[in-house]
């Protein structure tokens, strides 16, 4: 695993507030605990994908690290991330709440503040998202979040846009 030198980590301590969670940006220490312990292949993958991207574009750090969503009692439920800064001003976000803690507003909760965060951060232009065609509980969180949809399918399935 390739690893910044600590005196030139670009690690940017970043967190977001809601009424109920902490949002918060990984450490790299974090996010290799992650990888290491993720059982599941494909999450993973993501992850280390993730990872990669933060170690290549370390002055975008924050549209490719593992945003860890926390209530406030510390409480792990899940986390987010962006897929990148995009050239056309376009960030994607991807999220996932653990099966035990969804139905509760979380998802909802943790993409529109990340999304409000993420639209007001300079040349940012849209936030883009895409579920698998069959995860109603998913696009419902987007239609919540503001997102509307695009038209376009993607990789996963339909694709959704959310503007200023």
């Amino acid at each position: 695993m390739c690893r910044l030198p600590a005196e030139s980590k670009m690690e940017k301590q970043m967190t977001i507030e809601t009424t109920r969670l902490k949002i918060y940006a990984a450490s790299q220490d974090e996010m290799i605990r992650m990888i290491d312990v993720q059982t599941d292949d494909i999450l993973r993958k993501a992850y280390q994908e993730m990872l990669q991207g933060c170690l290549d574009h370390p002055e975008h750090w924050l549209w490719y690290v593992i945003w860890i969503i926390e209530r406030k009692d510390g409480s792990h439920l899940g986390d987010l991330s962006f897929k990148g800064f995009n050239d056309d001003g376009s960030v994607e976000i991807g999220y996932g709440i653990d099966e035990a803690h969804q139905g509760q507003g979380y998802a909802t909760e943790a993409v529109n503040a990340a999304v409000m965060w993420a639209l007001q951060q300079p040349g940012v232009t849209r936030v883009e998202a895409e579920t698998e065609p069959d995860n109603k509980a998913s696009q419902r969180v987007l239609e919540k979040c503001g997102f509307i949809p695009s038209g376009i399918d993607g990789e996963e399935g339909p694709r959704f846009v959310r503007t200023r």
